[in-house]
């Protein structure tokens, strides 16, 4: 595995700033993106940034949408979506994309929600623009146990890909309630571990993610080769709200379904208006990260409503940023 390939990356990642002018993107229109645009996948095309989004009128069928920026900042977004419901396994919706390039080819995993099941899906590209779709991954599991979600129906969300292989494989971290992995000889048939055995369960009692961890962006290879994974977590309040913030993993490409360690406090929380009120108010979702211009972008929903950007420039440091904020 190369070790230069994510020369910037160390862990913890960080200090991310969120930028004062959030949120970059709102809804617009009143067609397919009129009511929401948030969790976007990330990546870096021709020294640009591209998104994908994912975006929805009322009736919150979501699509995925692309926007493309000069800066990483500002976006022009392309007037109609790039990926839509097509499929019985899609109906409801092409939900939170994530995405990684590998030779060329861009390999997404996004949410298929049907009425039935809701369930991993796979498509790929090589032009961000038309997509070949492959189905769900992982048509019998349930990410959500060991604690379980009340649903007999299969249930995997979140597919993070790596874009560099480990012993001639390529790995995957999925999952929603907790965290699994999946290994494949050619990017589109996986092999998951065994549904009785994740990698990461929610977190204990009065930490940030004991209610569920989820896959964030794809994970990237630090500059000692470690394997750092961001994720999502949540707690669960008494009236049955959610509060999400951020985490950050850390495993090792010898054996990368151990963890290693993990920041045991968010790097990303709500913070602001659009934060904290929405369709699911206090919510800061993560699922894009590219490096650009020499800092971090990480590109996320707020409140399922807006997306939102936080940066760090290397060179910045946490106790810089503790010294500051006093």
């Amino acid at each position: 595995m190369p070790r230069s390939a994510f020369p910037h990356a160390e862990f913890p990642l960080g200090p991310f700033k969120p930028y004062e002018g959030n949120p970059i993107m709102r809804p617009q229109g009143e067609t397919w993106e009129s009511a929401s645009v948030y969790n976007p996948a990330a990546v870096v095309k021709d020294d640009r940034v591209v998104l994908l989004y994912r975006a929805h009128a009322a009736d919150i069928v979501s699509h995925v949408g692309l926007a493309v920026s000069e800066d990483g900042i500002h976006f022009e977004r392309h007037p109609e979506p790039v990926l839509s419901p097509t499929e019985d396994y899609e109906q409801r919706g092409c939900e939170d994309p994530r995405v990684t390039e590998i030779g060329g080819t861009y390999y997404l995993t996004y949410t298929g929600w049907s009425d039935k099941s809701v369930q991993l899906c796979l498509a790929t590209s090589t032009d961000l623009l038309a997509w070949t779709k492959h189905g769900p991954l992982f048509p019998d599991f349930n990410t959500f146990l060991p604690n379980g979600n009340g649903s007999p129906e299969p249930w995997s969300k979140a597919g993070g890909i790596l874009p560099v292989p480990i012993d001639g494989r390529y790995l995957m971290y999925f999952g929603e309630g907790s965290i699994w992995y999946a290994w494949s000889d050619d990017l589109i048939n996986w092999t998951p571990g065994s549904n009785d055995e994740p990698i990461m369960t929610p977190t204990p009692p009065g930490t940030f993610g004991s209610f569920l961890v989820e896959v964030g962006p794809p994970p990237i290879i630090t500059n000692n080769g470690m394997i750092l994974l961001l994720h999502n977590a949540a707690v669960k309040n008494e009236d049955g709200s959610v509060h999400y913030t951020c985490g950050q993993l850390l495993f090792s490409p010898k054996d990368p379904t151990k963890l290693l360690a993990q920041l045991n406090y968010p790097w990303l929380e709500p913070q602001t208006y659009e934060d904290t009120h929405g369709l699911v108010s206090n919510v800061t979702f993560v699922e894009g990260l590219v490096f650009f211009r020499d800092t971090w972008f990480a590109y996320y929903g707020q409140s399922d409503s807006t997306l939102g950007l936080a940066t760090y420039k290397v060179g910045d440091t946490y106790w810089t940023a503790a010294k500051t904020s006093t």
